[in-house]
């Protein structure tokens, strides 16, 4: 994230930024994490919070709670025992925003092809309250999104994790900063579901020359976080087409294609059917499964190709036999299996319970 310091209240910015001014959190904690995105991440004992937390390309501002309650700049960080928060050193560059607004735009696209709103809010603060329910830490990301519309309804002026739904994904954008090294265990810790950061493709000065660009989408699971080559919350957008889409120029009609089949996978998912059907049929029926079966081969494609598993030539017309299969089963197969056999293997004892 990158500072702002341009002086509107609080709740105002938050607005402008599409999303709300303040979120406060209690979760239970979670164990030692199998993060492995490139560098080594310290992580937390079982039970325990994040120990020490680094803030690379951040300085540190003094502030108390009274003064944080009137802070309207932007920050990384901030914790009550110390006083102090961590904002970036960069001032805010249009290429650290981009991606964040890119994302906004393009799960529009999605929610159109899946026929049900998704919500993006901005970088709303996260904020973790003490026992007396005072502030005890902040976070702020660049982007959270929510798939459920009733989450958002309920939000009052904040997020409160362990009161108010979590997002579904947080995007954090490491143009100048590394959220590995601090901020990415607190996410883990307060129990944050998905998390994806993105090092942009246009560089500034100011930018590690170690961190390469692309996305790393971490997963939380029984250990902790885990990078993962496609997203939970998506179905079947992999990591490398969410960096091509939030890099790109213009929307290029690949990305196009991918976002519509990442709306029709998660709605086959939630057991409903995409808006604007593509196969008109006298028979409803027979058009729901066409669609599930288009969507489930799509899906299946995208991680086979992220993992590089051979097929073959005949293998994209195979998915149809297993259209009534979840859309998660078939993602999970494809993300494990060895090889074609093996995913067919796997697909059909998920049939047979």
């Amino acid at each position: 994230m990158e500072d702002r310091t341009t002086k509107t209240p609080r709740d105002a910015r938050r607005r402008a930024a599409g999303g709300p001014s303040r979120a406060a959190a209690s979760s239970p904690r979670r164990g030692a994490s199998r993060l492995t995105d490139r560098d080594p991440v310290p992580r937390p004992a079982a039970g325990a919070e994040p120990g020490a937390r680094e803030f690379p390309g951040c300085r540190p501002v003094r502030l108390s709670r009274d003064a944080i309650e009137h802070y309207d700049g932007r920050l990384e960080y901030w914790e009550a025992d110390t006083g102090i928060a961590w904002v970036v050193r960069a001032p805010t560059s249009p290429w650290h925003e981009r991606p964040g607004q890119r994302l906004a735009r393009l799960t529009e696209r999605i929610a159109a092809a899946r026929g049900a709103a998704v919500e993006t809010l901005g970088g709303a603060d996260l904020l973790l309250r003490d026992d007396a329910g005072e502030r005890r830490r902040i976070l702020q990301a660049d982007q959270i999104v929510y798939l459920r519309p009733h989450a958002v309804r309920r939000l009052g002026t904040a997020v409160e994790v362990g009161r108010d739904e979590l997002p579904d994904v947080v995007l954090e954008v490491d143009l100048t900063t590394d959220v590995r090294r601090g901020k990415l265990a607190l996410y883990e810790s307060w129990g944050f579901p998905e998390v994806w950061v993105e090092v942009p493709e246009r560089r500034i000065p100011g930018s590690p020359l170690s961190r390469q660009p692309g996305l790393t989408i971490h997963l939380a699971g029984p250990g902790g976080y885990g990078p993962a080559a496609v997203s939970r919350a998506f179905a079947g957008w992999s990591a490398a087409e969410i960096h091509r889409a939030l890099n790109e120029d213009e929307l290029s009609g690949e990305t196009a294609a991918v976002l519509r089949r990442v709306g029709r996978a998660m709605s086959v998912r939630a057991g409903g059917e995409p808006d604007g059907d593509p196969f008109p049929s006298a028979d409803p029926g027979a058009s729901r499964r066409a669609i599930r079966a288009e969507a489930a081969r799509e899906a299946v494609r995208a991680v086979l190709d992220v993992r590089n598993v051979p097929r073959s030539p005949g293998f994209t017309a195979r998915p149809e036999a297993f259209a009534d299969l979840p859309v998660s089963v078939l993602t999970r197969a494809a993300l494990v299996c060895r090889d074609e056999d093996d995913f067919l293997r796997r697909l059909a004892a998920a049939a047979r319970r």
